[in-house]
């Protein structure tokens, strides 16, 4: 049975005030900021720091970079849809048991049958578990290491696959990093500080038990997409269920299955068949003016599947063709523009809707403040979305 209706200003104000974008609730530390939504998005490593920026009340490189490298509070791992997260270490045990352990089977199988396919070895399941303790014993022995450093310690990491036979971007490649990735899905190894800047992609290895004491507690599986299920809900509901099913990468059944513990409430999102945890139908309201510049992959535009309500007629100007967010601009609650960075440094937006003056003038600031954060540093998203690359020059 229904129990309310939830407009889309009441949606828009939880997500102000629970992804930590009004001035007023902005987190106090980058564990705070990933907690609001979940997990931070990592595939571009820019992402993170952006996205921790843009929600902390004391905005600071350094102390995300505390986080995740010297208190380990947060750890980059794979997760839901297959891709990278930063999420608080607390939280790893059950992204892990609920995504990613799924994950590890399907990328094992993969990589087994490419291992055939070129006719490496008469048995390649058993050569690559061999072959993954031998490398994970080098990386122990080394404590930290980059791949190549692993390549030289074990020379079968440099065994070469060809990929895509056939097709124009066909090339041939070391196991070595679908080994290290293998090695990692499993909870063995992790993604440690890497080389260079903050916007590196290119990290140093470490055993997980090194890195993390006592490694990650085993959680059922199923126990475990309940919780991932009831976090996000918290953090993102009211929602569709497509929506829970899309984030999580999870089957139709695995999702309904995770709800039905939950129990949640049906409500009305404006027409459209919503769910919200039992003890968060309460109504919500925010009147406070906020502006944001988030970066490309954030985890609030891509925490939903339906996007109408916070995106407008906007999403040709701001996705990619894989349904890629760019860097966005956002006003009480909705997508109203993008940005980019120039050469220079500076911080180029467009506003694609009337805002108003005074808003206008909070995302000009926020543009400038931004700028000054990044100083020298250049970011340019791994994935180019048509605004993004029209405002870059």
């Amino acid at each position: 049975m229904v129990t309310r209706t939830i407009g889309v200003d009441e949606r828009r104000a939880r997500l102000a005030l629970r992804h930590r974008l009004a001035p007023s609730v902005r987190a106090r530390d980058p564990v705070g900021v990933a907690d609001a939504v979940v997990a931070l998005h990592g595939t571009d490593p820019s992402s993170v720091f952006l996205a921790a920026l843009a929600r902390s009340r004391e905005p600071s490189i350094e102390r995300i970079e505390a986080a995740l490298y010297e208190q380990r509070s947060l750890v980059r791992m794979l997760g839901m849809r297959r891709t990278m997260f930063v999420v608080p270490t607390q939280l790893a045990p059950v992204m892990q048991a609920a995504c990613t352990r799924a994950i590890a089977v399907q990328l094992r199988s993969r990589l087994v049958q490419h291992l055939a396919e070129a006719d490496v070895a008469p048995d390649c399941a058993a050569w690559l578990a061999a072959l993954e303790e031998d490398a994970l014993a080098a990386l122990v022995a080394r404590g930290e290491a980059f791949a190549a450093e692993l390549a030289d310690d074990v020379p079968l990491l440099r065994t070469q696959l060809r990929m895509a036979t056939g097709k124009p971007y066909e090339a041939e490649v070391h196991v070595t990093t679908r080994v290290l990735f293998q090695l990692a899905a499993d909870a063995r190894i992790v993604r440690g500080r890497p080389r260079g800047s903050w916007t590196s992609s290119q990290y140093r290895w470490a055993p997980l038990e090194r890195w993390l004491a006592g490694g990650l507690a085993d959680w059922p599986t199923e126990a475990a997409q309940v919780e991932l299920a009831r976090r996000w809900l918290h953090r993102f509901g009211p929602a569709t269920v497509d929506d829970l099913r899309w984030w999580t990468g999870w089957t139709m059944g695995q999702t309904r299955k995770a709800l039905a513990q939950l129990a949640p409430v049906e409500v009305d999102l404006s027409g459209v068949p919503g769910i919200a945890l039992p003890d968060d139908s309460d109504p919500v309201t925010y009147h406070e003016p906020w502006t944001a510049l988030l970066p490309a992959l954030d985890p609030t535009p891509m925490g939903w599947s339906g996007r109408e309500w916070y995106l407008g007629g906007h999403a040709a100007a701001l996705f990619d063709r894989s349904g890629n967010i760019g860097p966005t601009v956002w006003c009480d609650g909705r997508i109203v523009g993008g940005w980019a960075q120039r050469r220079d440094g500076s911080i180029a937006y467009r506003l694609l809707e009337d805002i108003g003056a005074e808003a206008a003038g909070s995302v000009a600031t926020a543009a400038d403040r931004l700028g000054e954060l990044l100083g020298r540093v250049r970011v340019t998203p791994r994935f180019r979305t048509p605004l993004e690359r029209d405002l870059s020059g």
